[in-house]
């Protein structure tokens, strides 16, 4: 999962102020990179890590200064040396971590509730903070229009065209320059989409594998029995119904990652006759592929069909398998292997 949705759901039940951490720039190697977040409360509460361990101590030391100003401050961490005298404590990590503390209070508050509400509808959202001019509050911008933030200059051309051209999960958050000054950009990306069709024993493991990973999980199947909390309680939606019926109500779009596994061949053909025409991000299908290929008309499956679904790691079991299939669905939404998912 992206961290800054586990500091989200930080921030909006937080009681009171805080301060948002955020790897603004790295410099060599690190743990984490740019646009890793962090939160620390006000009461010292923490959620999500900058590092392994060697930075969160440290980091939490300068929040309770920047919270008692007010004010936004930049600070730099080197983890290059070995001994430890170092931030790193001898970890030897090789970079030069540089961290960004933004006070949350009162009405900044209410600009990252407002990023949350955004994600949570499935909006990509643009954040600009210039780094020149700490007192100034960050712009953001949702791709439906929505603005906020606070800040008052007039949006850059290039800013818009970071929003609206970027492709889904993509991007590079960090450091850019635009006519002399310096801003940190970051794009804050909706979870990810996973529809199951099919919630057989073997969904349970795929579904909660997959939810770690930071997905946002679906599970649709015509038993209502199996498509019920009670049976595969880590998703987040169940949609009971046949193929014909389930498919249209899931309004699935180029963003969406989808895996067919019904066990049922009947119901599988079904479902593969409404996705194959839909602009889905990923589609894989359970079996081996010359059971897949016999599920379409021309008797093979096309190129951007998956099967057999996940990585090619031998697993076995259900939880092993359901690790393959994660393991997948990161490298395509990651885009690693992309030219073969398109």
């Amino acid at each position: 999962m992206e961290s800054y949705h586990a500091v989200l759901e930080a921030i909006a039940a937080a009681p009171g102020d805080g301060v948002l951490a955020i790897i603004i720039s790295v410099e060599g190697s690190a743990y984490q990179k740019e646009g890793t977040c962090m939160w620390i409360g006000a009461n010292g509460e923490t959620v999500g890590l900058l590092s392994g361990g060697c930075l969160e101590e440290a980091a939490a030391a300068y929040a309770r200064e920047v919270l008692a100003n007010r004010q936004a401050a930049a600070v730099s961490f080197d983890l290059r040396t070995e001994d430890d005298w170092s931030w790193g404590q001898g970890a030897g990590c090789n970079g030069l971590v540089h961290i960004w503390l933004e006070p949350v209070t009162s009405d900044a508050k209410l600009d990252w509730l407002a990023l949350k509400r955004c994600l949570d509808r499935g909006e990509h959202v643009l954040m600009v903070r210039s780094i020149m001019y700490p007192d100034e509050r960050p712009f953001f911008q949702s791709e439906t229009g929505e603005q906020f933030g606070g800040c008052r200059r007039t949006p850059h051309r290039e800013w818009r065209e970071w929003l609206h051209k970027t492709p889904f999960y993509q991007g590079r958050s960090g450091l850019y320059e635009v006519d002399g000054e310096t801003f940190y950009v970051q794009h804050f990306w909706p979870k990810p989409r996973l529809v199951v069709f099919g919630a057989g024993p073997d969904a349970p493991p795929l579904v909660s594998a997959a939810k770690a990973a930071g997905f946002s999980v679906t599970v649709s199947d015509w038993r209502p029995a199996f498509c019920h909390p009670s049976h595969v309680s880590d998703a987040d939606e169940w949609v009971v119904g046949f193929p014909h019926e389930t498919v249209p109500m899931l309004h699935l779009n180029e963003r969406d990652f989808v895996i067919v596994m019904t066990h049922q061949f009947e119901r599988d053909r079904e479902l593969v006759s409404l996705l194959a025409d839909k602009p889905l991000a990923y589609l894989g299908v359970l079996g081996p592929r010359r059971r897949t290929d016999r599920l379409f008309p021309s008797g093979s499956a096309p190129p951007f069909v998956r099967s057999p679904v996940g990585l090619s790691i031998g697993a076995r079991s259900p939880h092993e398998i359901a690790i393959s299939i994660t393991a997948e669905l990161i490298s395509v939404l990651r885009r690693h292997g992309a030219e073969a998912a398109q």
